[in-house]
């Protein structure tokens, strides 16, 4: 994996105001961390940090920050976005060592096409989006890729049935489903019958707030 150089600075002032005038000036708050050393509120430019986080490696990407001349290897920790416009409104940034495993968050993109299972009008269901690894810096995969050619009805993609990279291991399950096939009308039923639930539910619910009214009136 490749890794990417960004540049950040120290000095910022704390806080929602302070923040949010670095944003309408093209920067992000961000925070560095990790391997015993003291927090570090820094300050990153913001299209530098979209490049960086816009390769293949995604939010995973090796990142050699350099804060006021003096570089770690890290990794984005967490992304905050803002709920609606989805700009970046803050980050963390988590130092590693380049010889200790951490644990990430890869994707699972399945590949090929199970033609058996669409010839019985079956759907193709990924349970997992994400596959929670461990692995030193360098093995991190970009992603996790799972082939659903063979599958027919009734089968199921198993963690333990992934091929990982050498290097790189699951604390996951190996019985937890990364993808299942099963007949549409199966899918359809369960999800009616949940409705109908739900509904029920609700009915209910409302049963019982007249029932309450009308306790209420006979008592005025």
């Amino acid at each position: 994996m490749a890794e990417i150089t960004l540049k950040a600075t120290t000095g910022r002032e704390l806080g929602s105001g302070p923040s949010k005038r670095l944003r309408a000036d093209g920067k992000v708050p961000a925070v560095v961390y990790g391997l015993d050393a003291d927090p570090i509120p820094v300050t990153v430019e913001w299209r530098p940090l979209r490049e960086a986080l816009t390769t293949e490696a995604g939010l995973n990407a090796l990142i050699d920050l350099d804060v006021d001349g003096t570089v770690a290897l890290t990794i984005v920790k967490e992304l905050q976005r803002h709920p609606i416009r989805g700009n970046v409104l803050h980050i963390d940034f988590l130092r590693v060592s380049a010889d200790a495993e951490i644990t990430v968050d890869v994707p699972v993109v399945l590949e090929g096409e199970a033609k058996a299972v669409e010839s019985e009008n079956g759907v193709i269901d990924q349970v997992l989006a994400t596959l929670s690894i461990n692995a030193k810096p360098a093995d991190i995969p970009n992603e996790i890729s799972v082939d659903v050619s063979d599958l027919v009805i009734g089968d199921a993609i198993r963690v333990g049935d992934l091929k990982l990279p050498a290097g790189v291991t699951t604390d996951l399950d190996p019985e937890d489903p990364v993808v299942t096939a099963a007949f549409g009308e199966t899918l359809e039923v369960a999800e009616s019958d949940e409705a109908e639930g739900e509904a029920a539910e609700g009915g209910e619910a409302a049963g019982d707030a007249a029932g309450a009214e009308a306790e209420g009136g006979d008592e005025g």
